[in-house]
């Protein structure tokens, strides 16, 4: 019994610690958010009676992987979320079947939170992106695609992987894997500290910008019909 309580407290503690102050600080998506919390809860209650009835937990662990298979076709989820997906999926898996000694449940799961607090850090790689760039030319040569690609995006391209290459369209879509520049992270991160210092300074700055563009524009456009 005590295992059972220890690993129903740890199931708790540990989905709430890995989903709030982990995943949401971090992705900010509030949908998936319910998803995990409910996939762990889902699995620890079904692993609990599972293993105290005469079904095999091959039975209830095959169920789940089909349950999760539809789950991830089911919608467009990165990288990342799908391995929070799965580290949920293990929490309330741990902590469903609490193994004795009681400490047991409580360490793996704490150990699988500090993973993924470690592994997903915003201090790992913070300048390392990825996209997919679609470029209105065809580049049937790596270095001619690469200058182009580091001009556009002013950064260090690292590896890039050509999705299509339409030749008669004149079209080339690639995904690049690019490392920004220190000046480019610098200016970006001086602009979002003065919108985030000065927020009325900054709309205001902004309001001024447009609206001196609109004027340009207005007057070329007199100048035009005149």
């Amino acid at each position: 019994m005590l295992s059972f309580w220890t690993g129903l407290a740890s199931n708790v503690i540990g989905i709430t610690v890995l989903v709030y102050f982990v995943y949401f600080r971090r992705h900010f998506r509030r949908d998936l958010v319910l998803a995990y919390i409910a996939l762990s809860m889902g699995i620890f209650a079904v692993t609990l009676l599972l293993s105290g009835s005469g079904a095999g937990m091959g039975l209830g662990l095959g169920l789940f992987g089909i349950l999760s298979i539809i789950r991830l076709r089911s919608d467009t989820l990165t990288q990342e979320e799908v391995a929070y997906y799965f580290i949920s999926l293990a929490i309330g898996l741990v902590n469903g079947l609490h193994p004795d000694p009681a400490w047991l449940a409580p360490s793996a799961t704490a150990a699988l939170v500090l993973v993924m607090f470690l592994a997903d850090h915003p201090s790992f790689a913070p300048r390392t992106e990825r996209q997919t760039v679609t470029l209105e030319k065809a580049y049937p040569k790596k270095v001619e695609l690469q200058l182009a690609l580091e001009e556009l995006l002013d950064a260090k391209v690292l590896r890039t992987v050509v999705v299509e290459l339409d030749m008669v369209r004149d079209l080339t879509i690639v995904d690049v894997r690019f490392r920004t520049n220190a000046t480019s992270s610098t200016n970006l991160d001086s602009n979002n500290a003065s919108a985030e210092r000065y927020p009325g300074t900054y709309e205001l700055a902004k309001g001024q910008s447009s609206a001196q563009n609109s004027s340009v524009q207005n007057g070329a456009k007199q100048e035009t019909w005149s």
